[in-house]
């Protein structure tokens, strides 16, 4: 059975900003009552959140290839709105890096640092407003009917540069853009993929001379290397979408990333790996957990690898 991404989308587009809007709640609670507990919840749902907007924004371009030769669509609404969509997509993801950087502080013996949770505050406020701008310019393509006669589209407007057009033409037309994006790609890939192996392969047993808090000091290498392959790809996507839409093997490269990061929420969240010491064994639960991030991973890289050659998309 195809699975329906318009569907998906309908589903998908209210919740970033409707979860934000809570985690906001959450944070700001949490500095009421400077609760700690509170606030690592906050930053645990702002990256969970900037997970879930991943798929979020790659549906849009299905909704877009469904409605947009409908009469009475405008085309020019459609790229407004994917464009808008795109910087409050990077907002957001910002957001989600800044609130796992204090998470993984919050495991220092000193704390997370003071900037932390303000710096997570300033950019959730502004990505609200953006994703809110996104969806009220998404809510006239479909429903010219809340604007007044002659009224123009409301909403922020994206900077040219991060208009997928352009995007696009950036790509293939400089002969050096597709050549550096790839390698940087790959070199993200290194990083991440490296810090995740060590990371697992501490819980999984090997190198239990080592305590699980010194490998953790390698982890926001890996956060890096996931930022740059999370800015290459959403170039690839967005200058050449539909090459992926209809691409089964980037529907699972995404289904096992999103996994993948959902684990990453284990490893900083609870605390059973964390109290490892020299010669200590992880819990089975855990091992089950770093055993599925691995093979997550690889399931990432291997249907990365296999876009050119499954679904004919390319």
């Amino acid at each position: 059975m195809t699975p329906n991404f318009v569907h998906m989308h309908l589903l998908l587009n209210h919740v970033p900003t409707v979860a934000s809007i809570v985690a906001l709640g959450l944070l700001l609670l949490a500095f009421a009552k400077r609760s700690e507990e509170l606030k690592r919840g906050a930053l645990a749902l702002f990256f969970a959140i900037a997970l879930i907007s991943l798929p979020t924004y790659m549906t849009g371009y299905s909704a877009q290839k469904a409605i947009k030769d409908r009469p009475g669509v405008s085309v020019a609404l459609i790229q407004r709105h994917q464009s808008a969509a795109l910087v409050a997509l990077i907002l957001m993801e910002a957001t989600g890096v800044a609130a796992w950087f204090g998470l993984w502080q919050g495991r220092k013996p000193t704390g997370a640092s003071r900037w932390n949770a303000p710096v997570v505050l300033l950019l959730a406020t502004v990505t609200i407003g953006l994703m809110a701008s996104a969806a009220n310019i998404g809510g006239q393509i479909s429903h010219p009917e809340i604007m007044a006669p002659g009224e123009a589209p409301a909403g922020v407007i994206a900077p040219t540069a991060l208009m997928t057009p352009s995007i696009g033409r950036f790509q293939f037309t400089h002969a050096y853009a597709w050549p550096a994006l790839e390698s940087l790609h790959f070199i993200g890939l290194c990083l991440l993929f490296g810090v995740v192996l060590v990371g697992n392969l501490r819980i999984l047993g090997f190198m239990q001379n080592a305590p699980f808090v010194d490998v953790h000091r390698l982890l926001p290498w890996g956060v890096w290397g996931f930022v740059i392959n999370g800015v290459t790809g959403m170039m690839f996507f967005a200058g050449a979408a539909g090459q992926y839409i209809e691409n089964p093997a980037f529907h699972l490269k995404v289904l096992f990333m999103l996994l993948a990061g959902a684990n990453v929420l284990y490893l900083t969240l609870f605390d059973e790996v964390w109290a490892l010491g020299p010669g200590d064994a992880a819990p089975m639960s855990a091992k089950l957990v770093a055993a599925s991030q691995v093979f997550l991973w690889v399931g990432v890289i291997f249907y990365g690898r296999m876009l050119p050659y499954i679904g004919n998309a390319f």
